[in-house]
């Protein structure tokens, strides 16, 4: 596989918040937003393979190193203004409106940017928004967080994730013995549960309502495994309804890990799209 040059540049949003996003390839340009514990690498396997023909714009979103901490408490009106910010610099960059690819947290953030300014985008794709993981319900969740997250109690943080996400037990468990004694690294530990504490704060004060989605008239991708756990299946039935130009693929033997267990698949799929939205 060829490696591609990439490099690191910032880009301010609106509000004074720096933005560092990974550029590589050159082409047509794709912003790839990160889910929730992710960053600049997230993204990598994808973008590897899309780089020949593509220019991909991988920010890490704020709230994730080494992008800016909020500076109140994080909204998705907020993270729509910074990937306003990062599609117009590649505008500015190729003159060329940007195709807009999220992957769980980054997928529901898409969601909320294609609603609200989709004349900066030319299409919209989507992996497995986590679209019951909102609201009010999430409110006690966020507060036992931020006060696990205070006393830095990793096991306690873990717990709460694991409620918010819903993975069943037995993932849980596959997790913990693929890791073994392995320790993670305290700084990359730590950047993680930032980040997901101020996803957590957009999340509760965002809405199930699924059918708000109508209103988007791009093209949109809707891509999937078909070994994720309830309720993630359900959710995508209904934001498949709901949505008017969207086409969707359920890949058989993957789950919500796809775009790092098999990154050929997304690429694939994102490729063909891109073609058929240019076509």
């Amino acid at each position: 596989m060829p490696s591609h040059d990439s490099h690191d540049q910032e880009v301010d949003s609106p509000d004074g918040t720096r933005l560092v996003v990974r550029r590589t390839g050159s082409g047509d340009p794709v912003i790839l937003v990160h889910g929730s514990g992710g960053g600049l690498h997230s993204w990598a396997g994808v973008a590897e393979l899309l780089a020949d023909d593509h220019e991909l714009w991988l920010p890490a979103r704020r709230g994730y190193g080494p992008s800016d901490v909020p500076p109140a408490v994080k909204s998705f009106k907020d993270e729509v203004t910074d990937l306003v910010a990062v599609a117009e610099a590649a505008y500015a960059s190729s003159g060329r409106r940007v195709h807009l690819v999220g992957a769980s947290y980054g997928a529901t953030l898409a969601l909320h940017a294609a609603s609200t300014e989709p004349t900066r985008f030319r299409s919209l794709a989507l992996f497995e928004p986590p679209l019951f993981a909102a609201g009010s319900e999430l409110v006690p969740l966020l507060d036992r967080y931020r006060a696990a997250f205070d006393r830095d109690d990793a096991v306690a943080m873990a717990a709460v994730l694991n409620e918010v996400t819903r993975v069943p037990a037995e993932v849980v468990r596959a997790f913990a013995a693929a890791a073994g004694d392995r320790e993670p690294d305290p700084a990359e530990a730590r950047r993680s549960a930032v980040g997901w504490l101020h996803d957590l704060e957009a999340l509760a004060t965002d809405s199930t309502d699924v059918a708000r989605w109508s209103s988007i008239g791009l093209p949109t991708l809707l891509m999937q495994g078909a070994d994720t756990w309830e309720p993630m299946p359900s959710a995508m039935d209904a934001l498949a309804a709901a949505i008017p130009r969207l086409r969707r693929v359920v890949w058989a033997g993957q789950s919500h890990f796809v775009t790092a267990t098999a990154p050929a698949l997304v690429a694939d799929a994102l490729r063909g799209f891109f073609t058929e939205v240019d076509g």
